[in-house]
């Protein structure tokens, strides 16, 4: 990343051993230590969530895939029954009237034999 070798990271002990002195040097470098660890948490913090995010973005997508799908299949599936509801309305009725000519004949039957 920042293309760093180790001559450059011996030079920059060097200096931070020379400005700070060898009582401070210890400290320094355990707080140094601890900004990074601190760093690289956040920074896989914000990876996870933003790998979350788009885990959930495909599955919203993925639903509303299905969901269309499901609505499409349903609808194709409604359509003979829409088509056919009006005639079977009409000869439901009349099997109604059948039905209804039928009692009343077997009623009017039954009221004759006794």
């Amino acid at each position: 990343m920042f293309d760093i070798g180790f001559t450059e990271i011996l030079l920059i002990a060097v200096v931070a051993l020379v400005v700070l002195g060898p009582e401070k040097l210890p400290m320094a470098v355990r707080t140094l230590g601890l900004w990074i660890g601190k760093a690289k948490r956040t920074i896989s913090g914000i990876q996870t969530e933003i790998s979350e995010e788009l885990r959930l973005d495909e599955l919203k997508r993925t639903a509303s895939i299905a969901k269309e799908q499901l609505n499409s299949e349903l609808e194709e599936m409604r359509t003979p029954f829409t088509a056919d509801s009006e005639p079977s309305a009409v000869s439901s009725t009349e099997q109604t009237s059948d039905v209804e000519s039928a009692v009343i004949a077997a009623t009017a039957t039954d009221l004759e034999k006794k």
